[in-house]
């Protein structure tokens, strides 16, 4: 019997949105800080024959939960206790942010869908760093060898001009990349003023190629870097990235980040006119993120990593994105709606339906 979906129901959806998040996140950490899912950890440990290597890291599964949810830092071994495979911190930005406004987190029910313009809210990359160093040295304690690997997800300070925003990319990376399993420059929220434009390829060369020597510089390492663009990018400019991507010898591509698109929804249409802007994320993507998918797929040779996002509900949802060609696969929206063994059923569903592969 799941219970979730009826908690949820009575209980987060008579909340403020933002509150409901901040205090099932805040359950998640506590049942983790008092030990209580130590318990549960053994339970929902993905199975070994999960387990897969990109970009040269370990992963225990092939799905992990995507950047939004834990954006500083602070639950990060409280997520990968429920199943995780990997957890990508962020949005993080060169200098700490309050965000845009609230309200700025919308649910959209019927289309198992949200809608936020949170703006990058985030402690800044100063304070976030030293928390993605801590959580990595506990969770090689708590799993080993292979442990749920740790992502970053890194952005542009709103109040830093886009000119100056190599620079601004520089001051985060020179923090994060010494901490970070891997790192990805986000250039796709719809919720900073201008941040797209830097999609570009003119612009958007300079920008990867200043993250990835100072990458190198501050962790001395190299630490697989990666790209996450829009799902509202034409195919056409998709290709033009999947060149970039080839050309600057990347590790990986994101994809999808939330759309600026309303089309197809259920939900009433003065209801969404009344939310007004914001990222749209949820069931509404997956047609969208499938088809960005296959196109990267087709153009990227196999040493490329992409990780997939975007729609992603089920077990089901994970293995056709598997199957056309994503090497990892992440989720968010759908773990707001459906609780805290999400990833637990999704690992047990692809343990059931993935073929073994070698590790």
């Amino acid at each position: 019997m799941r219970i979730y979906p009826a908690v949820f129901r009575l209980v987060f959806t008579r909340m403020d949105p933002e509150t409901a998040h901040r205090l099932a996140f805040h359950a998640v950490r506590l049942a983790e800080r008092a030990r209580l899912s130590s318990v549960y950890r053994g339970r929902v440990r993905p199975a070994p024959q999960l387990a897969r290597t990109v970009m040269g890291l370990d992963f225990p599964s092939p799905f992990g939960l995507a950047a939004g949810f834990d954006k500083e830092g602070h639950g990060v071994a409280a997520l990968c206790d429920l199943g995780f495979g990997h957890v990508e911190v962020g949005t993080i930005t060169g200098q700490a942010q309050p965000g845009n406004p609230r309200p700025r987190l919308f649910r959209l029910v019927d289309d198992r869908a949200v809608i936020n313009r949170m703006g990058f809210n985030n402690d800044g990359a100063a304070a976030v760093a030293p928390r993605v160093a801590a959580v990595r040295e506990v969770l090689g304690r708590r799993f080993g060898r292979r442990r749920p690997i740790v992502g970053v997800n890194i952005g542009k300070t709103k109040a830093v001009e886009l000119e100056d925003a190599v620079e601004d990319y520089r001051v985060s990376t020179r923090l994060l990349a010494p901490h970070a399993d891997y790192l990805v420059v986000n250039v796709s929220s719809p919720n900073t003023p201008g941040l797209r434009l830097l999609q570009s390829v003119d612009t958007l060369r300079p920008l990867l190629t200043a993250v990835r020597e100072e990458s190198a510089a501050a962790a001395g390492r190299t630490v697989p870097l990666l790209v996450k663009i829009a799902p509202d990018l034409s195919d056409e400019d998709v290709s033009d990235v999947a060149a970039l991507v080839r050309d600057l010898r990347l590790d990986g591509v994101v994809a999808t980040n939330t759309t600026i698109g309303r089309d197809g929804l259920r939900a009433d249409p003065a209801r969404v006119e009344e939310i007004g802007a914001g990222g749209l994320s949820g069931a509404p993507l997956k047609k969208r993120s499938l088809e960005v998918l296959r196109r990267l797929r087709s153009e990227l040779g196999s040493d490329v990593a992409v990780i997939s996002v975007g729609g992603v509900e089920s077990g089901a949802d994970v293995l056709e994105r598997i199957r056309a060609g994503a090497d990892l696969v992440q989720g968010y929206t759908a773990f707001l709606y459906e609780g805290p063994l999400w990833a637990a059923r999704i690992n047990r569903y692809l343990a059931e339906h993935l073929p073994v592969r070698p590790v």
